[in-house]
């Protein structure tokens, strides 16, 4: 019972500072980056706990991505003062494909063979999708809101099943915030 009361308090700062985060991100506001490292660290706990192995390592990826998306946004070399929104080139999107296909064949059987990880390739595939998704909004590829309204739907299914409620509820949340970052975002581009 201690440990799910502790596992509910923590869900709810990390929804709290997850909502915080892709809001400021819709908004183009660099301290966005600032809460996902919390969310990221407070998630992996709740991930590692909950036997999705690959949620709680992209977790710690996340961190380091937010890290570079503070520098991508705040120091880009563009002559303007923030990074402008652009759509990802096409050569980009073929090498994400082709990581996608690789990081969920790899990454699933290790999980799968080493770790005992639930769902090990679908665990694996979405964590392939929401790492090329943190790089592109690090770039500010429009389409990475799109990565992630996909992503974030199945997440709710797959939260709603480890009993993850409150994330469940999140990852909603998430993908109405992911359509609301798509709008503004198309509409920044020159």
């Amino acid at each position: 019972m201690t440990e799910y009361l502790q596992q509910n308090w923590l869900e709810v700062l990390g929804i709290i500072t997850s909502l915080i985060c892709v809001w400021l991100n819709t908004r183009q506001n660099i301290w966005g980056w600032f809460w996902a490292i919390i969310s990221s660290g407070i998630y992996a706990v709740i991930f590692w706990q909950s036997n999705l192995k690959s949620d709680a390592e992209l977790q710690i990826v996340f961190i380091l991505l937010s890290f570079y998306g503070i520098y991508k946004w705040k120091f880009s070399k563009h002559t303007e003062v923030v990074l402008p929104v652009s759509k990802i080139p096409f050569q980009f999107a073929l090498i994400c494909l082709i990581f996608l296909a690789l990081f969920t064949t790899i990454s699933g059987y290790l999980h799968s063979q080493y770790l005992g990880a639930s769902l090990p390739y679908l665990d694996a595939g979405l964590t392939a999708i929401s790492l090329i998704s943190t790089w592109m909004t690090t770039r500010k590829y429009l389409e990475n809101w799109l990565l992630w309204i996909f992503a974030n739907i199945i997440y709710v299914g797959i939260y709603l099943y480890k009993g993850l409620n409150g994330t469940s509820i999140l990852y909603v949340l998430l993908i109405v915030l992911a359509v609301k970052g798509f709008v503004n975002w198309r509409k920044s581009i020159k």
